[in-house]
């Protein structure tokens, strides 16, 4: 890529993201996004730039990768910028028949992005989950406060009745946090994917795990996320998997929560009761919010 000049720079701050984050300007008014990390990340951010590269060579609507290397402050990226709102503040006021629309796209997305291959040496899916869920339930055991009406509990044996369908799991490249708040919709109404500083290698069917947070804003756009994904076909053994990994993700929210403090802390506790009510007490694996 050219050398560019910028004449223009503006902190970014929306997002959970370490990266610092700017939108720039060149001198022929084109706009950017400049991240810039740590120089000890070099490699793990450069595998994400050349996997960003390739996903949008397969179609994926995304903030297009331009450039990436070294510079004074450690290493950076930079991404087209993508003039628009976020999702999340478009789509909840949208008709369940438009929300369920951007969802089929999201869904599509994100099949293509599933597209690239886990290395060949990826350590085994059961054995790398198993430990996770494993740390997962010790922080909740650990943890000085409970989920209301043993909410804890009945994740905790979900969870210890269906590790075995983790087995065998394929692997492959993923964003590493999809959902409707690392989306965009621009000025002509296109949805884009967005922040993929969190990618990284696993089962594909994990990457729904986010899903809670779409479902949670727009019940018809999480549906057509997962049918377009699966093209309106989906099969059991994803449900009662999904149901697995969003149970992990619960169960370790309430102890996450604790360090920011009485307001994290009761939007987990929330959340942990509508999932809850989603499953029916994980009774169902099929949640709710996909059956209206």
């Amino acid at each position: 890529m050219k050398e560019l000049y910028f004449v223009q720079k503006e902190a970014v701050e929306k997002g959970w993201s370490g990266d610092k984050k700017y939108r720039v300007v060149d001198e022929n008014g084109n706009a950017y996004l400049l991240r810039i990390c740590a120089a000890e990340q070099y490699e793990s951010k450069r595998i994400e730039y050349e996997n960003m590269k390739l996903a949008a060579s397969y179609g994926v609507p995304m903030c297009d990768a331009l450039d990436f290397g070294l510079c004074e402050k450690g290493c950076y990226s930079l991404q087209r910028w993508i003039d628009g709102n976020d999702a999340e503040s478009v789509i909840p006021s949208l008709s369940k028949e438009k929300q369920y629309s951007y969802g089929l796209q999201a869904g599509q997305a994100l099949k293509q992005i599933h597209l690239i291959p886990a290395p060949a040496d990826a350590e085994d899916w059961e054995t790398r989950f198993n430990r996770k869920i494993d740390r997962k339930i010790k922080l909740y055991l650990d943890c000085p406060l409970r989920y209301d009406n043993q909410g804890g509990e009945l994740l905790i044996s979900y969870l210890q009745s269906h590790r075995h369908l983790m087995r065998a799991r394929p692997q492959c490249w993923q964003h590493g946090d999809f959902h409707i708040g690392n989306m965009m919709i621009d000025h002509h109404g296109q949805l884009y994917i967005i922040d993929f500083n969190r990618s990284d290698f696993g089962d594909p069917w994990e990457e729904f795990n986010r899903i809670v947070w779409s479902a949670q804003a727009a019940p018809a756009f999480a549906k057509g996320i997962v049918d377009g994904y699966f093209d309106r076909s989906v099969p059991m053994e994803f449900w009662q998997l999904l149901a697995l990994y969003i149970a992990s993700n619960t169960l370790s929210s309430l102890p996450w929560a604790i360090p920011f403090g009485q307001e994290e802390i009761n939007t987990m506790q929330k959340q942990a009761a509508e999932v809850l009510s989603w499953y029916d007490n994980m009774k169902d694996p099929v949640p709710s919010w996909y059956k209206l």
